[in-house]
C-alpha cells in the first residue's frame, strides 16, 4: 500500500468509512496517500488522494469496493480455518514480486515460504499467520474423502485470468486473486465463492497421492520431520527467529520518531513474550490517550476487539508476579482524558486483558458427525471442563451419551506447530482462558477448544533407518538397536527388514519413544558409517482410487546446480508432499517402501545418468517387495550428460520449464522396455599400491550399466573430470562449465599415445574378436553416448542389426584417441564398430581405466563379464505429440 498520513476517523472500530456493512474483521479508516496506491480488491489505482485502509492488516481500498471486499481480516483469520494444520518454513530467503499474507505488504527483506503451500510471510509476521497449510494425510482421526478447495490468496503472475470472468485476477502490485493449492484453479476473491466447495484435484488428479489415503502420527514430529525436508535447509529457525523477527523486523514498519510530539513504545503481549524478549513497536503521540495506546497496541498484535476490554501494564521485573495494572482505563475518573504519559514515561509495556465474570466461548465439534462447524456457550466462574461438555453435547444432538465417552482438548493453532491438551474436567474454565491470556493474548486469538470422543486409537509411528551393516538377520538388527539407541522393545518392533540395504523400518507405538530415537540415530555410528532415519507414512492402498497411479517423485539436489532444490519445492507444492524424496536423505529405498503397497505408480527421477542408474539399481533390489513391480520410469535430466534423458526424449538438460508443464508430459508419455545389464568386476592380480608388500586381489564386484561402459580413454578423460570435480566442487554447479572442463582435459591428452588393443582381450558371445588399433573400447547399450554424440552411426551395415534400447544387444565401439572422440562429439565421424552381442568377456593384461555409466575407477588386471541384468526395465518416453497448454 502507500504510506498513509493520518486523517481523522470516519467510521467506527469495525464499520466502513462509507456507511456500509464492514467485510469480516476489518477496522477501515480513510487515509490522505502519499504516493499512487492499488485498490487491493479491484487492483486499479485509487486515484486522487483518498483511499480506505484497514488498520489492522493494511488492506487498501476504493470507497466505491469497500462493500464488496469478501477477503477477511488477518485479525479474525485463525477463526476461519477449517482444519489447523502448521506450516512448513523453509530458511529465510528473498522473494521478488512476492507479498506477505499477514500484513499484505511487499517482502523487501529475507522472509518465509512454506515448503508445502504457497504463503510467504515477513519473518515478524511469521507468529501471526494461520495454520492454514494444506492437509497432506490423516492424522489418526479424520476420515474423509471429500477435500474442498483449499484457498490461497495472491502472490500469482500478473497474467493469470479466473476461471469464471476470465479477467486477469493476478497482480505484480498488491495481494489479490485466489489459487487453490490442490486443482490450481484460478479466481477472484468474489468470484471463488459460487465455485462449488469440492475439489477434485484438477488436471493432475490421477498423479496426486490422495490426502485421505495417506495417515501419519505427526505429534511431536516437526513439519520438516514429516515431509523430509533437509533439516540442514534451516538456519538455526524457531527460537532465533522468533528474537529476532520481532524485534528487528518491527522497526522496519515504524521508523524511530524523531518527531518530539511522538513516542515509540515496546509492547509486550504476555509473561511468554517478555520471557523471550519478543516485542512489537507502536508509535503514538505523546498526548495520546490510554485508548489509543491499547488500540494502537491490539492493532500491532492483530487484535480488532474492543479495547474497552484491555489494559497496559508497565514493564518491570515484578511483573510476572504481580497482577497489578496500572494506568487503567476505568482507574480514575480523569484517566481517559489525560495522557498514558507522565513526566517518566517506561518505554516498554504490556498489555493485559481485563478478568470477566462471564465468557462466551466457541466449542468446536472436531471429528464427530454433525453439521455444525461450532457452537456458542456462555460459562462463568463455576463453569468446569465437566460442565461445559455436559452442556455442548445437547447441543450437537448427543444427549443421551455419556460425559465419561467425551473430553475437551485445547487446540494452539501456531502458524509453526499446532499442539493439543487435554484439559482436566474439574478445571475452572474461565480459569484457564486467564491463563492463556496471561501467557500472550495473540496466542489466546489462536486458541480453540474441541470436543472430543474418547477413542483408542493405536500410535503408529514409522520410522525408517538406514546405513546399518547388510545380510544381518532380523534378531541381529534388534540387538545393534538396542545396543546402540537403547530402544523399548515394548513400544518399538522391527516390522520390515531390508538385509541387502542394511536397513529396517520401526513400528513404534509412543510418540516420546519415536522422537528420542530419531534424534539420537542422527549422532549414532555403527561400523564407521553413520545411521540415518526417515519419518515415513503409512499409505493405505484399498482407499486409493481405481484410476489413480500416484506419482513417486525422486529429486537429487546436488545435479544441476540448485535447480534441484527449486524442483523439490515446485514438486512438494504441485503434489502431496509425501510422493516426493529427496535422495540425499536415505536415498531411494524410503521412497519405495512408502509405496510397496500402492497397486500401481510411476517413477519421476530428476537428476544426471548417474542418479537414474542409482534409483533403476535399488528397484531392481526391491521389486520382489513391491505390490506394483514393475512401475515406469520417467527422467528429468539434471546432470552434464543426461545420455538417456535424450533418448527417451525428455531433454539434453532441465534450463527452468515450469514444472506443472513437466508433470503432464509425465502423465502423457508412453512406457517403452529399456535393457539392463550386469557387470562382474574379478581382478586376478592385486591393485597397485598394496602396502607391506602383502598383495591380495580384488574381491570380484557387481555393478549395473544403463547407458554405456568405457574402457581406455574414455574413462580416462571421466576419471580426470571426476578428480577435478572432487578438488573444488563448489565450482561444478553448471552444464557449461562441466563440458569446459571435460574439454580441457581432452586437450591436455591429445598427444598421449597408448595401445588398448594390445592390453585387453574381448569375446563375443564365446568367440574371440580381434581389436583393431584402438584407444578407447566402448559398450553402448542406447544412442547416445558422451552429452547426445551418435557413437554407432546410422549408416545401414549388413553385418550388424540396427541397435534398439530393447533387443537384448549391446553395441561395441572403438575410438582411436582424443581427437577422434571429438570428431564423433562434434557429428563429423562415427566410431569404429567392433561388435554386436548379448555376453561379453573382456580380460585386461594391466590396470585400466573403467567407467560405467559416467562412474570411473582404475581396475586392476583380471576378468570382465558382461551380460544381461534380469527384467527389462519399463521406462516413460516423452510423447511427440504437442502438448497442449493447460495453464501453470
Amino acid at each position: 500500500g502507500g504510506s498513509p498520513a493520518s486523517s481523522p476517523v470516519l467510521g467506527g472500530r469495525g464499520r466502513a468509512a462509507a456507511g456500509g456493512s464492514s467485510p469480516p474483521g476489518h477496522a477501515f479508516r480513510r487515509v490522505t496517500l502519499t504516493k499512487p496506491t492499488f485498490c487491493h480488491y479491484c487492483t486499479d489505482f485509487i486515484w486522487g488522494l483518498a483511499g480506505y485502509q484497514c488498520e489492522v492488516c493494511n488492506f487498501m481500498s476504493h470507497e466505491k469496493c469497500l462493500k464488496n471486499v469478501k477477503i477477511p481480516c488477518s485479525c479474525i483469520a485463525p477463526s476461519l480455518v477449517r482444519v489447523p494444520v502448521a506450516h512448513c518454513f523453509g530458511p529465510p530467503g528473498l522473494y521478488k514480486r512476492k507479498f506477505c499474507a499477514v500484513c499484505r505488504k511487499s517482502l523487501e527483506s529475507p522472509a518465509f515460504r512454506c515448503e508445502v503451500c504457497e504463503l510467504h510471510v515477513h519473518t515478524d509476521c511469521v507468529l501471526f499467520a494461520c495454520s492454514d497449510c494444506r492437509q497432506c494425510h490423516q492424522d489418526g482421526h479424520l476420515d474423509h474423502d471429500t477435500y474442498h478447495h483449499h484457498w490461497r490468496e495472491g502472490n500469482l503472475s500478473s497474467s493469470a485470468r479466473c476461471e469464471f470472468c476470465k479477467k486477469t485476477c493476478g497482480s505484480s502490485e498488491v495481494l489479490s486473486g485466489m489459487r487453490c493449492e490442490w486443482c490450481g484453479i484460478l479466481a477472484h476473491a468474489a468470484c471463488c465463492v459460487i465455485v462449488p466447495p469440492e475439489c477434485t484435484f484438477g488436471r493432475l488428479r490421477n498423479m496426486i497421492l490422495p490426502p485421505s489415503c495417506v495417515q501419519l502420527f505427526s505429534r511431536n514430529f516437526s513439519k520438516l520431520h514429516c515431509f523430509r525436508i533437509s533439516e540442514n535447509l534451516q538456519t538455526e529457525s524457531d527460537e532465533d527467529d522468533d528474537v529476532d523477527g520481532s524485534t528487528q523486523g518491527s522497526t522496519k514498519d515504524i521508523q524511530i520518531s524523531t518527531d518530539s510530539s511522538k513516542q515509540t513504545l515496546k509492547i509486550f503481549d504476555g509473561n511468554d513474550a517478555v520471557k523471550r524478549n519478543q516485542f512489537r513497536l507502536i508509535s503514538v503521540p505523546r498526548i495520546a490517550k490510554n485508548e489509543e495506546v491499547v488500540e494502537a497496541a491490539l492493532r500491532a498484535y492483530y487484535i480488532n476487539d474492543d479495547q474497552q476490554e484491555y489494559e497496559l501494564q508497565t514493564f518491570t521485573q515484578q511483573v510476572l508476579l504481580s497482577d497489578d495494572v496500572i494506568n487503567r482505563n476505568d482507574a480514575a475518573e480523569d484517566s481517559n482524558l489525560g495522557s498514558v504519559f507522565r513526566e517518566s514515561v517506561p518505554e516498554a509495556w504490556i498489555i493485559r486483558a481485563k478478568p470477566k465474570d462471564e465468557e462466551v466461548i466457541r466449542i468446536y465439534p472436531a471429528w464427530l458427525k454433525v453439521g455444525m462447524a461450532y457452537v456458542s456457550l456462555r460459562v462463568n466462574k463455576d463453569s468446569t471442563v465437566q460442565s461445559v461438555i455436559k452442556e455442548v453435547l445437547p447441543l450437537l444432538g448427543r444427549q443421551t451419551e455419556c460425559l465419561q465417552n467425551f473430553k475437551l482438548v485445547e487446540v494452539l493453532m501456531g502458524s509453526k506447530q499446532v499442539q493439543r491438551m487435554v484439559l482436566d474436567n474439574q478445571e475452572p474454565i474461565l480459569n484457564r482462558l486467564k491463563d492463556i491470556r496471561k501467557t500472550s493474548i495473540r496466542q489466546m486469538n489462536q486458541t480453540r477448544f474441541y470436543i472430543v470422543e474418547n477413542s483408542k486409537s493405536i500410535v503408529q509411528v514409522n520410522l525408517f533407518v538406514g546405513g546399518l551393516p547388510p545380510q544381518l538377520s532380523p534378531e541381529e538388527y534388534t540387538n545393534i538397536l538396542k545396543e546402540e539407541l537403547a530402544i523399548k522393545t515394548n513400544v518399538v518392533s522391527v516390522s520390515h527388514v531390508y538385509q541387502a540395504q542394511g536397513a529396517v523400518v520401526l513400528q513404534i507405538s509412543c510418540f516420546s519413544e519415536a522422537e528420542r530415537i530419531y534424534m539420537l540415530v542422527k549422532d549414532t555410528v555403527v561400523n564407521d558409517k553413520p545411521l540415518n532415519a526417515v519419518v515415513i507414512p503409512a499409505v493405505m492402498a484399498s482407499k486409493i482410487p481405481q484410476n489413480c497411479c500416484p506419482l513417486l517423485v525422486f529429486v537429487n539436489p546436488k545435479s544441476g546446480g540448485l535447480k534441484g532444490r527449486d524442483l523439490l519445492y515446485s514438486f512438494r507444492k504441485l503434489l502431496n508432499p509425501h510422493q516426493v524424496f529427496e535422495l540425499t536423505n536415505g536415498g531411494p529405498l524410503p521412497g519405495f517402501h512408502t509405496f510397496s503397497k500402492v497397486p500401481s505408480f510411476r517413477v519421476l527421477v530428476c537428476g544426471g545418468d548417474g542418479t537414474v542408474g542409482w534409483v533403476l539399481g535399488a528397484l531392481e533390489e526391491i521389486r520382489h517387495k513391491l505390490v506394483c513391480s514393475e512401475p515406469s520410469v520417467a527422467i528429468l535430466p539434471l546432470g552434464t550428460g543426461n545420455d538417456l534423458g535424450r533418448v527417451l526424449r525428455w531433454g539434453a538438460g532441465y534450463s527452468g520449464e515450469d514444472p506443472y508443464s513437466i508433470l503432464v508430459s509425465v502423465d502423457e508419455a508412453d512406457d517403452v522396455l529399456m535393457d539392463r545389464w550386469t557387470i562382474l568386476l574379478d581382478a586376478e592380480e592385486p591393485a597397485e599400491g598394496a602396502e607391506n608388500g602383502i598383495v591380495e586381489p580384488e574381491p570380484p564386484k557387481i555393478v549395473q550399466m544403463n547407458n554405456y561402459c568405457g574402457l581406455g580413454i574414455d574413462a580416462e578423460l571421466s576419471l580426470d573430470f571426476h578428480h577435478a570435480r572432487e578438488e573444488e566442487p563448489g565450482k561444478f554447479n553448471s552444464r557449461f562449465h562441466n563440458k569446459g572442463v571435460y574439454v580441457k582435459v581432452g586437450l591436455q591428452k591429445i598427444s598421449h599415445t597408448r595401445n588398448l588393443h594390445k592390453d585387453i582381450k574381448l569375446q563375443v558371445d564365446q568367440h574371440e574378436v580381434e581389436l583393431p588399433s584402438i584407444e578407447g573400447l566402448i559398450f553402448i547399450n542406447i544412442p547416445s553416448w558422451g552429452s547426445g554424440a551418435d557413437l554407432w552411426g546410422s549408416e545401414s551395415d549388413n553385418r550388424f542389426e540396427k541397435p534398439r534400447i530393447d533387443d537384448g544387444l549391446l553395441e561395441v565401439v572403438g575410438v582411436t584417441g582424443v581427437v577422434h572422440m571429438g570428431q564423433v562429439q562434434g557429428g563429423f565421424r562415427s566410431g569404429i564398430r567392433i561388435a554386436q552381442g548379448s555376453y561379453f568377456r573382456v580380460t585386461l593384461l594391466k590396470p585400466i581405466p573403467v567407467q560405467v555409466d559416467g562412474e570411473p575407477w582404475i581396475q586392476a588386471p583380471g576378468q570382465i563379464i558382461i551380460s544381461a541384468a534380469g527384467p527389462k526395465v519399463h521406462m516413460l518416453k516423452k510423447s511427440k505429440q504437442k502438448q497442449k497448454k493447460t495453464g501453470s
